[in-house]
């Protein structure tokens, strides 16, 4: 509602900054939405870096239960990955998971699952161009996890986006001491198979059973083990967001990433084109110029990258978020940049690269929530944390994805879909305490709780790397 009469063409404010335009006269007391409100560009005083804040206070160091890494990373969960380097292997990964039974899987307990990572890609596209390159980046991502304790590549044999390229290229190992279709013990070229080279799905599927079976006892011999917080990585994400989640949810998760970023830990911010309009926020707190700029820089990309196909970085909120009470990106963005607390922007990375900088990073994602967190996980978040308020069901694997409410009836209504409850911001709690709830319950996640998605088996149709080039 509209506290003051607002003339055509001035400035709609909330949050303290502009969320749109007049676009007619709105007179005290009036609804403020799409039928009055639009988003109009207009400039925005980015001052680099002016506003960095101070780090966070000492505090007493906590601890979550996690499986610690070779290479000093730290998993929350213990998969082991079947991983398609293309849509045309797609089936075959997935017959390969399918046929581990759970009979199998109760023999190692340590073991979360036999997990397919398929997806549509993986060919028609320009060989070590822009697209071959990024999905790389997913892949050996996901391959190298700490949430993935063994991987599985599965081809087809003639695609672009050979297993060889993406062994060669990102370095890519086998766990020490493990067979191989390749060699024998040892050998430090992952387990790979290819269906032209095996002779055919069938003789395909087998040697993935063989391949699964031996690295199942491996996978199984980790243990859960005392881990400092700084070894959390967040990955952070909004959908289905209504009015209340710029005032409920956002930012009682952005106090709970203040927590951990106290910790030592690393807070990941993506969706670029829901932070469009907000980003003025962002380079003031960003700990250099340089890293304000590279924001900078990934906004204009997107401005350019919509127009090329004649859509519009403000043709969003989606229908539901409008029917939910959003009414322009510009207000959407400014709840959904709250996600990431207050504290100082610390790097800015491309999709799916390697995150390894501590504390509040960006990492440059689209705003559709499964290529989103697919390239937000690629890049390390070993815990994830989704907030809706129309109700989203999505599940993270191999990240446990915990699913917060912005408002209490849709809470209600979808009680085995939600993990916590903000929508009591509302009715009066506190927002910190709603803070502190969150960070308990990402721990308590960390540590081998299971959410609401995980119990539901939600997480392997999710996978989904973004392809932003032409199909050729």
């Amino acid at each position: 509602m509209s506290i003051v009469a607002i003339p055509a063409g001035g400035e709609i404010r909330k949050f303290g900054q502009v969320i749109g335009f007049a676009s007619r006269d709105i007179p005290a007391g009036s609804h403020v939405h799409i039928h009055n409100c639009g988003a109009e560009s207009f400039e925005r005083d980015y001052a680099f870096a002016t506003e960095v804040p101070p780090a966070p206070p000492a505090v007493t160091e906590r601890t979550f239960k996690g499986y610690l890494r070779p290479d000093g990373r730290v998993g929350t969960r213990n998969y082991l990955g079947v991983i398609s380097t293309v849509n045309c292997s797609a089936s075959t990964s997935k017959y390969i998971c399918q046929r581990i039974s759970e009979e199998t899987l109760d023999g190692f307990p340590n073991v979360d699952g036999v997990l397919p990572l398929t997806h549509k890609g993986g060919c028609g596209m320009q060989e070590d161009g822009l697209d071959h390159e990024q999905l790389n980046r997913v892949l050996s991502g996901f391959a190298t996890h700490p949430n993935i304790g063994g991987y599985l590549l599965v081809g087809l044999g003639c695609e672009v986006g050979q297993a060889s390229t993406l062994i060669q290229r990102k370095n890519l190992v086998q766990v020490e001491g493990l067979s191989s279709p390749e060699g024998g013990a040892g050998e430090q070229r992952p387990p790979t198979l290819t269906i032209q080279e095996e002779g055919g799905v069938a003789a395909t599927i087998d040697a993935g059973i063989r391949a699964v079976l031996d690295l199942l006892p491996r996978l199984n011999a980790a243990q859960r083990t005392e881990q400092p917080l700084a070894n959390l990585m967040l990955g952070t994400e909004c959908g289905g967001s209504d009015g209340n989640s710029g005032i409920t949810a956002n930012p009682a998760l952005g106090g709970a990433s203040d927590l951990l970023v106290a910790q030592g830990g690393t807070v990941i911010l993506g969706e670029t084109p829901e932070i469009y309009g907000a980003e003025h926020l962002l380079t003031r707190r960003a700990v250099s110029r340089e890293i304000g700029e590279k924001l900078i820089e990934r906004i204009r990309w997107w401005k350019w990258y919509s127009s090329t196909f004649g859509a519009e970085l403000n043709n969003n909120p989606t229908p539901g978020n409008k029917a939910g009470g959003l009414s322009s990106i510009y207000e959407k963005s400014l709840g959904a940049s709250s996600k990431g607390g207050s504290s100082a922007l610390a790097e800015v990375y491309a999709y799916a690269e390697p995150v390894e900088q501590k504390g509040l990073v960006v990492m440059d994602t689209p705003g559709y929530d499964p290529v989103s967190l697919t390239g937000i996980v690629a890049g390390g978040a070993n815990i994830c944390v989704f907030t809706t308020g129309r109700g989203s069901v999505y599940g993270c694997k191999p990240a446990p994805c915990i699913k917060i409410a912005s408002n209490t009836p849709m809470y209600e209504r979808m009680r085995e879909d939600m993990d916590l409850d903000a929508g009591c911001v509302l009715a009066g709690k506190p927002l910190a305490e709603v803070s502190t709830a969150i960070y308990e319950e990402i721990i308590e996640v960390a540590s081998g709780k299971r959410t609401a998605s995980e119990k539901q088996g939600f997480g392997e149709e999710e996978f989904a790397p973004w392809t932003i080039g032409p199909v050729l």
